[in-house]
């Protein structure tokens, strides 16, 4: 889909978090400012997380934590090394857990991706126009 506003693109987000459930992974890729953090404040609407427009990007701390219908773990691997960030986090507890995760850059760990994950596309195609594309791996 062509997303034509930040509006669309939590719409977004907030359509696919209504199909989500317990244990489902979510992995973001997409370049600096394509809509990753927007996105995710859609999931975070759908499953409604109170106030998700507070939700931020987590790139300080690693992970943020929020309760809505599921718990929505989000992940933020732009700055980190990888994996000794990730081990230091007990990922696995979040990818099969009682939740929903989100992975912002999650190209950057694919190898420790559960076998079953929602891959999100998202790309810069004009100003305000974002391409979103998802796939269940």
């Amino acid at each position: 889909m062509i997303s034509k506003s930040v509006k669309d693109t939590i719409e977004a987000g907030a359509a696919l978090a209504r199909t989500l459930k317990k244990g489902d992974v979510v992995a973001l890729i997409g370049d600096l400012g394509s809509g990753k953090t927007v996105f995710t404040k859609g999931i975070a609407k759908g499953l409604g997380v109170k106030n998700p427009r507070y939700v931020n990007s987590p790139t300080f701390v690693i992970i943020k934590e929020y309760i809505g219908r599921l718990p929505l773990y989000h992940f933020d691997l732009y700055r980190p090394d990888k994996t000794s960030v990730l081990d230091a986090e007990s990922y696995e507890e979040y990818f099969y857990s009682d939740g929903v995760t989100v992975i912002e850059w999650a190209d950057k760990i694919r190898e420790l991706l559960p076998a079953k994950y929602i891959e999100v596309r998202l790309s810069v195609v004009g100003e305000n126009k974002r391409k979103i594309e998802i796939k269940k791996r």
